[in-house]
């Protein structure tokens, strides 16, 4: 499976919580280290460069992950929100914020992994609790559980994101058809 953070979910919370991949079958952890947690702070763009981090942080980062991932579903699906899971996220978020600061070179963003998670914690809050709740939707794929914002016009899109899904589906879908049309010829 492909190591590499993706962001096609349309929010970084949403893709915090698409971290943890395939949750339906084979579940994929994408934050399987410190290093692996840190760098997808760094290639999300909320900070610029981050104190290493230790295993308590990955620890809090699927906590607060899972409890994000469990407030979301319940948003999308119009129910009501998992109380536990919303102690999880409302703690992590009142917790202090990656802070920018400007420099001779623009803006510049330092933090801890715990300032970033508070951050990803409180992205999360403004989402559930924004404009956006309705556009919330699960990836087609049935193998995928990334939840995106579908801003498409007339809300048709289907995949979380083409290089990630819709190709391979579409791809599948269309082997299908071909062997079928095949197996229908031949007899």
């Amino acid at each position: 499976m492909n190591l590499n953070h993706v962001f096609v979910c349309g929010h970084p919370a949403l893709d915090f919580a698409a971290t943890l991949r395939a949750r339906r079958s084979t579940r994929f952890e994408m934050f399987v280290t410190p290093d692996r947690l840190n760098a997808w702070y760094l290639e999300s763009g909320l900070v610029d460069t981050i104190t290493p981090g230790d295993e308590d942080d990955v620890r809090a980062a699927v906590t607060v992950r899972e409890a994000a991932y469990r407030l979301i579903t319940d948003r999308r699906l119009g129910e009501e929100f998992d109380r536990e899971a919303l102690a999880v996220l409302n703690t992590a978020a009142r917790e202090l914020p990656v802070t920018p600061q400007l420099t001779p070179a623009g803006r510049h963003t330092e933090a801890t992994p715990a300032q970033a998670l508070a951050t990803v914690a409180r992205q999360a809050v403004e989402l559930l609790s924004g404009p956006d709740v309705p556009l919330l939707k699960e990836c087609g794929n049935p193998e995928c559980t990334r939840v995106y914002i579908d801003r498409s016009r007339g809300m048709r899109r289907q995949w979380c994101g083409m290089e990630s899904c819709g190709n391979k589906y579409k791809a599948a879908a269309y082997r299908a058809r071909k062997k079928t049309v095949a197996a229908g010829t031949a007899s």
